[in-house]
């Protein structure tokens, strides 16, 4: 296996394991755009809190490691990262979750609005990424 497949792994093991943690001992769900909004909106339990400085924590652990960010976040420059991140907020809001919320919590709890949430979400990604690849075949 290689260094990207272990990573991968041990982040899914991790989010999975924290997700049914949070939901076992607090019985929420460990949405990230959910806790943050719900956060920021009315008076939130400081988990909520220590859960968002966790996040960003652990940005800043890995930085200190030498993990490095990937190349094409880099080369966007951080205006079009601060739009991409304010357009995505704007999304999570109108579908109620974001992908990863929907697929890893939303499913888990057998929500059928996940569920048809992930089929778009798949079902958009699958064609865009099918388009992308039928243009480099003509040329």
């Amino acid at each position: 296996m290689t260094l990207a497949v272990l990573t991968a792994f041990g982040g899914g093991i991790l989010i999975g394991s924290a997700a049914v943690f949070l939901k076992a001992t607090t019985g929420h769900i460990l949405g990230v755009s959910g806790i943050l909004g719900n956060a920021v909106s009315r008076s939130a339990g400081s988990w909520r809190w220590a859960f968002l400085a966790g996040v960003v924590g652990a940005a800043v652990v890995m930085h200190g490691l030498g993990v490095l960010v990937p190349a094409s976040f880099s080369e966007l420059g951080w205006e079009r990262l601060l739009v991409a991140g304010l357009l995505t907020g704007a999304g999570t809001r109108l579908a109620n979750g974001c992908t990863s919320g929907h697929g890893v919590c939303g499913l888990g709890n057998l929500s059928g609005r996940s569920l048809i949430a992930v089929l778009v979400f798949m079902g958009t990604a699958g064609l865009v990424v099918f388009l992308q690849h039928r243009g480099s075949w003509l040329s």
